[in-house]
């Protein structure tokens, strides 16, 4: 068997506890034929994978994890989350953002611009705002997937595991950002890496995802998010450093170093 088949192998197991070995590997012989004709099982090693160099990850992340801390601080400043529990959340996630960035800087990432265009709709009112955090959260989840992947490929352990890390918290905030919304929080059963949104209420349902770290670049400015310059539609910039002033924290926030060892 390759690899992926003894995976599923190992899956199915305990569903085919009560039937024979034969029905189990009757089952795995007609998935092995599925991901065969889809041409699943010659796709190449991860080692032969194509991405972005480290310093360029680094310099997007950073990017992203600037708009995120203006986002969800003036978002909070401005009352947007409406009740207290969701007001809350936001405010520990506007902390998180910055440490992420501060993480990111101390790794050797550099923000792109510490001068952000945001879109007036993003705080027109708290379902904008929420739905902003929705979309927004997905492009850093498969942001940080695809960081993931290319550290991990390169061996770059520390790496990998601290975007594995960061990605965690940003699914996280996905999820909080859709409770407030009144929808289900905990509708992945796996995290959305480039495939189209599929989630029946989502703003951007339909939108495909990315498979280089450019990508999240490239849909926060379609968007209407501009770095350095204006984006499209009316908006006004934000300074960075002197939003994070303003950055507010939570006293029961906790794991505030990441464990890459």
């Amino acid at each position: 068997m390759t690899d992926i088949l003894n995976r599923i192998d190992r899956a199915a197991a305990p569903a085919f506890a009560k039937h024979s070995v034969s029905s189990r590997r009757q089952f795995v012989g007609t998935a092995g034929a599925s991901l065969g004709a889809l041409g699943l099982l010659s796709i190449p090693g991860v080692a032969s994978a194509k991405h972005e160099n480290t310093q360029t990850i680094l310099n997007v992340a950073a990017t992203v994890e600037v708009i995120a801390t203006i986002v969800n601080t003036v978002g909070f400043k401005k009352g947007l989350g409406g009740d207290a529990v969701t007001m809350r959340n936001i405010r520990a996630a506007a902390r998180e953002e910055l440490i992420h960035y501060q993480v990111l800087v101390a790794s050797g990432g550099r923000s792109a611009s510490k001068k952000i265009w945001v879109p007036d709709a993003v705080f027109a009112n708290r379902t904008s705002f929420l739905s902003t955090l929705e979309v927004g959260d997905q492009i850093f989840v498969n942001a940080y997937l695809i960081a993931t992947h290319a550290f991990g490929v390169r061996r770059q352990e520390d790496l990998a595991t601290i975007a594995a890390e960061f990605m965690g918290v940003e699914a996280v905030h996905r999820a909080l950002a859709r409770q407030s919304l009144g929808k289900l929080g905990n509708d992945r059963v796996f995290m959305k890496f480039d495939q189209k949104e599929t989630a029946p209420d989502a703003p951007n349902k339909g939108q495909p995802g990315f498979d280089e770290l450019s990508g999240a670049v490239k849909q926060l400015q379609a968007a209407g998010f501009g770095i350095g310059t204006k984006g499209k539609g009316p908006g006004r910039f934000f300074d960075f450093d002197e939003v994070k002033k303003d950055t507010p924290n939570d006293p029961d926030l906790n794991t505030f170093l990441p464990d890459a060892n």
